[in-house]
């Protein structure tokens, strides 16, 4: 490469990798509906952004990037398939003639429903649960299987074999990559839900990397949302999307300009988006009124006392227990556990969550970096910082998400100090 065209695609490799961050997802879940086959999909999709580097700097930015991505990766698919000598039967089976990129541009409102299909697809019923799980956050959200395995403190080959079974699965059932019949879904709600909230709290609290936040993941899950309950106006559905409202109305306020955190009690409240709180409102007095109410609208009913505080200190911890104690019974897990002993220790002081955290980090939460986090903040308000000091190291030696070792590391300090 001479020093004229490298200095024309410097720059070009943050720009497409920019657009791979945050159009990955739906680039690839068009790429599966038209080719019919992960896979094949995933390597249309390396190829496209491979053109992407290679043509862009020359011509331009598309007017789509992921319009463009998409028909490039199919186009290249396709050729490939010719080079194969199979490509007569495929394009039988497909439909559609093997025209340029340049050619063809996918319709745009099939792209705009392409992820809710593919999230129905992942959470398709023949898929045992833990196999829905892990094809998710691989397709949907793009992690790598290293990265769900230590997110579920489990083996990265376990991980890989069961998206291998997942997808093969898949194709050998022929399953449909088809948002279901509106009779059928009441059925798949469970599932859907399930893993659109785990795209939201991937987007909301990144496994990885520089950023606490990956925004095009949280619009994203918040975009199904609102599709589904479109779709299906079911309390639960209405109660998960309040929740992620709730939740993304205070993203302005959570980071500082150099992405560090700022945790809920030193937010600056005014920087909360009041229009996602009052959608997030009504959505959950919708709920309400159906009469039932389930784990997501729970949730958002404790995310609701948290928005309706207009500081830390007017925040009603009587109720936000009261709710944990009831999520406790509807959706048990140690991390519900230990939410509920934090605001235990609102209502009551230090001393009375710790003795519940205590509990919980010596046994199911004994690798969970935010639970000694919790814990070390507690013994820091009760004065004990010894103990507080050994609880953030141990935080630390888990933690792997930049900012928050960042955090970690600015607490010690201040107990140092």
């Amino acid at each position: 490469m001479t020093a004229a065209m490298s200095g024309r695609t410097a720059g070009w490799d943050q720009v497409v990798a920019e657009i791979y961050r945050a159009d990955r997802g739906k680039v690839l879940a068009s790429l599966i509906r038209l080719l019919g086959d992960f896979d094949t999909a995933e390597e249309a999709l390396h190829d496209a952004f491979a053109a992407a580097l290679a043509q862009w700097p020359e011509r331009g930015l598309p007017e789509s990037p992921w319009r463009w991505l998409v028909s490039a990766g199919r186009f290249r698919a396709i050729d490939r398939i010719r080079k194969r000598a199979r490509l007569a039967g495929y394009e039988a089976e497909l439909g559609r003639p093997a025209e340029a990129e340049e050619d063809v541009m996918p319709e745009a409102d099939l792209l705009e429903d392409d992820m809710l299909r593919l999230v129905f697809t992942c959470c398709h019923p023949m898929l045992p649960p833990d196999a829905q799980v892990a094809l998710t956050l691989r397709e949907v959200c793009g992690l790598t299987t290293e990265e769900i395995a230590r997110a579920f403190l489990i083996g990265a080959p376990t991980v890989a074999q069961r998206i291998v079974r997942a997808k093969a699965r898949i194709r050998e059932a022929g399953l449909p990559y088809e948002v279901p019949e509106r009779a059928a879904l009441p059925d798949r709600l469970e599932s859907v839900l399930r893993v659109i909230y785990l795209i939201f709290n991937e987007g909301y609290s990144a496994m990885q990397g520089e950023s606490v936040v990956r925004h095009d993941l949280t619009a994203e899950a918040i975009r199904l949302g609102r599709l589904l309950v479109g779709l299906l106006p079911d309390p639960e559905g209405q109660g998960l999307l309040a929740l992620m409202l709730f939740t993304d109305a205070r993203r302005p306020a959570r980071t500082t300009p150099d992405g560090d955190v700022i945790l809920l009690a030193d937010q600056d409240r005014s920087r909360w988006d009041r229009a996602e709180i009052e959608e997030a409102g009504d959505l959950l007095e919708r709920s309400y009124h159906t009469g039932e109410i389930g784990s997501y609208g729970l949730q958002a009913a404790i995310a609701a006392e948290h928005a309706r505080a207009g500081r830390i200190e007017d925040t009603d911890w009587r109720r936000i227990v009261a709710f944990y104690e009831l999520l406790l019974v509807a959706d048990p897990s140690p991390v519900v556990a230990l939410n509920r002993a934090a605001a235990i220790a609102m209502r009551d002081g230090p001393e009375a969550g710790l003795r519940l955290m205590d509990q919980l980090l010596a046994g199911p939460l004994a690798g969970y970096s935010p639970g000694f986090s919790a814990r070390a903040e507690l013994l820091r308000r009760a004065n004990r910082c010894a103990a507080a000091r050994a609880d953030y190291r141990r935080a630390l030696s888990l933690a792997s998400q930049r900012p928050e070792r960042r955090l970690i590391e600015r607490r010690l300090a201040e107990l140092d100090n």
